[in-house]
């Protein structure tokens, strides 16, 4: 099926905060029209992207199917810095072309058979054409109007016809996708997740690409302790997470040897705190390697009995480099519901043997002092440890 003759198809991307940046403005456009066209990359259409007043065009080549257009602008409904994405049509900038592609785009809707209330929403950015906002409104809903016998509903309409009038052209379209809102990935930076197997760590990493950081995922495995299923789990969700951003990497961490001498050094209690912090050493060492400038973890402030305010104290002081904690205060009801939303909740509720079953003590302390800390790092010679296991990382790519 291919497209009407109702003018030449193509997708408007509506930008949201990124229209706030004032003069920095272009800059973020830039990075996002550079990840849109990252994203399309695997069609096989011949694309233009261009960013015009306040939205980014995306025109499509003569011949393009419906079912290719709608499977474009699902696609850019995954790329943060966008907060609606319309399939809409380029039409000849004159009143009649308008008019006439509008009563088209009327016709094909499921809206119009059961007889839905509507209303036209017109913007002229170009003042050179011939007729006011006010006035395209009119002769477009008076058109549909008498052909279709539709009322009409300014305010609670089920169908909207929006028309704007740019430079060159006109756009005819409906209701849109909602997009994922934010800023263009990789705008602010590039960071490292501690990627778990569980829930929160995938939600706590799509969080901050939407605030415009590229990501890579560090996860630790409890080999040669544990198999590789938190491997596989790992890599599912990179794999899940990876349509936001592209372009990801996982690095896994044989972890459980150095597990098994925090465990032996006879500090039950603060084991989950003293190999919290061995992560997050290591962490910084492969940050530093791959030039990431911060670490982010799926903490929420009092979710499970070790993530206090002191202990999440005593995590910090580990390192040097940030740690980022978008989930800190969100409850499990809120977290389960993200991930859900963006598609890794059944991943991560699949079976695994994750690593920190193994220093699984009692009964967790939840005041860890960080000289105690302090104590079993110096005795296990934390910081030659942590460069002997970022030394033995293992690179997944997608």
């Amino acid at each position: 099926m291919t497209m009407s003759a109702l003018g030449e198809p193509c997708v408007l991307l509506k930008l949201g905060e990124l229209v706030l940046k004032g003069k920095n403005r272009e800059l973020f456009e830039r990075r996002l029209v550079g990840n849109i066209r990252a994203a399309l990359k695997e069609f096989e259409l011949k694309v233009d992207v261009r960013a015009r007043h306040g939205v980014i065009a995306i025109f499509l080549p003569e011949g393009t199917t419906v079912e290719q257009a709608d499977a474009i602008a699902q696609r850019v409904t995954d790329v943060p810095g966008t907060i609606w994405i319309h399939r809409a049509w380029r039409v000849a900038k004159d009143p009649d072309s308008v008019v006439k592609a509008a009563v088209e785009l009327v016709r094909d809707r499921p809206e119009t058979a059961r007889g839905a209330s509507f209303r036209v929403r017109s913007r002229r950015r170009d003042k050179r054409f011939p007729l006011t906002s006010a006035e395209l409104d009119r002769m477009v809903g008076g058109t549909i109007n008498d052909e279709f016998k539709l009322p009409v509903d300014l305010k609670n309409a089920e169908l909207s016809i929006y028309v704007e009038v740019d430079r060159d052209e006109v756009f005819v379209f409906t209701d849109g996708l909602p997009g994922q809102g934010g800023l263009p990935v990789g705008i602010s930076g590039r960071a490292l997740v501690l990627m778990s197997g569980g829930i929160d760590s995938p939600v706590a990493a799509y969080r901050m690409m939407r605030r415009g950081l590229h990501v890579d995922f560090l996860h630790f495995s409890g080999i040669p302790f544990t198999t590789s299923e938190s491997i596989y789990k790992a890599y599912a969700l990179v794999r899940k997470l990876d349509r936001f951003q592209g372009r990801s990497r996982l690095w896994v961490v044989p972890f459980g040897k150095a597990q098994q001498s925090i465990r032996t050094s006879g500090q039950d209690r603060l084991a989950v705190i003293a190999q919290r912090r061995l992560m997050l050493k290591t962490a910084e060492e492969v940050a530093h390697r791959i030039r990431a400038e911060a670490l982010i973890t799926g903490d929420a402030l009092g979710q499970v009995s070790s993530q206090t305010l002191a202990n999440i104290t005593a995590q910090d002081n580990a390192v040097e480099l940030p740690i980022l904690r978008p989930l800190v205060g969100w409850d499990k009801t809120e977290i389960m519901a993200e991930a859900r939303r963006i598609g890794t909740l059944e991943i991560s509720e699949l079976p695994d043997e994750d690593c920190c079953s193994l220093l699984a003590p009692k009964r967790a302390e939840t005041r860890a002092k960080i000289e105690d800390l302090k104590q079993i790092e110096k005795r296990l010679d934390a910081e030659e440890l942590c460069v002997q296991l970022a030394d033995s990382i293992q690179e997944y790519t997608l």
